[in-house]
């Protein structure tokens, strides 16, 4: 008995000790885990770091990382430290293009977050598709040459009854040539705006007159237009998100740039090729 009435006042004693010290605070972005000549090293530079390596390696041992990565760390800070108090102008321009890039990204990050909302998207698909169709979506053919002289006289042979697909064979320099010229069913937004155009202004079985796109000097032959189904809302989500997302980032630059105070030297002087030459900035 005289044992038990000892111990209890002791474990009292130590769990009264155990209360009153100060809990020990748990490591965050800001604890310090090495300093190297006064240069702190931060837990936060460590999970910059481990987020930009290589998928394979982060399959390593997280511990192997945590003491490879601190070991980088302290190498760097002790060679930096080196260069002494001058950063060098190639080291300072790229630091200030690699933060104006990363403070960008994170505007954008918000921008989009705001632009794609469930309730937005939702919105976006009612409007695209509330008459319950698709959009139009059009079977057409064409022939594909390097310059309008070809293209034109490509289209004279067709108004005087030469066959297209025959045509396309013969003198297409594109890939659907040898399938006579024909490129099945598309909708908007999948052909560049040049030959989009050029085909919503067609009626079926119409040649068109020579069209000219990034790729050449186009004759289009429209087969037949149709109403297509309206997708279902899962399907085109992620689209409608992404011209959403696309859309707002637009919109948000375009405010930005329009109310900033922006002031452009004349550059008449300038060489573009300037931009090349890396003697400039010490390199």
């Amino acid at each position: 008995m005289r044992k038990g009435l000892t111990f209890l006042p002791a474990l009292a004693v130590a769990a009264m000790l155990a209360l009153s010290a100060p809990a020990k605070a748990a490591p965050d972005a800001n604890s310090v885990v090495a300093t190297v000549n006064g240069t702190e090293i931060t837990i936060g530079h460590m999970i910059i770091a481990h987020e930009s390596l290589p998928a394979q390696y982060k399959q390593l041992p997280i511990d192997v990382l945590f003491k490879a990565i601190l070991d980088q760390l302290i190498q760097q800070t002790a060679l930096s430290q080196e260069v002494g108090g001058e950063v060098p102008l190639h080291v300072q321009l790229t630091v200030d293009n690699e933060m104006r890039t990363l403070l960008a990204q994170e505007v954008i990050q918000k921008v989009m977050a705001n632009a794609a909302t469930e309730d937005k998207i939702r919105a976006a698909y009612d409007e695209a598709y509330s008459t319950g169709d698709g959009g139009d979506e059009f079977n057409a053919s064409h022939i594909l040459v390097e310059t309008e002289v070809e293209a034109q006289d490509i289209k004279k042979e067709l108004d005087g009854g030469a066959d297209f697909a025959t045509m396309a064979k013969a003198r297409s320099t594109g890939p659907s040539g040898p399938g006579g010229g024909a490129l099945g069913w598309f909708g908007l937004g999948q052909m560049v705006p040049e030959f989009e155009t050029a085909v919503l202004a067609m009626k079926n079985g119409e040649v068109s007159d020579p069209i000219q796109t990034q790729f050449g000097w186009h004759v289009i032959l429209l087969t037949e237009r149709r109403k297509a189904e309206a997708p279902e809302f899962e399907t085109v989500r992620e689209q409608l998100a992404n011209n959403l997302r696309q859309a707002a980032i637009e919109a948000h630059v375009d405010a930005l740039t329009a109310e900033a105070d922006i002031t452009r030297p004349d550059l008449k002087d300038f060489d573009p090729a300037i931009i090349k030459d890396l003697s400039q900035i010490g390199n």
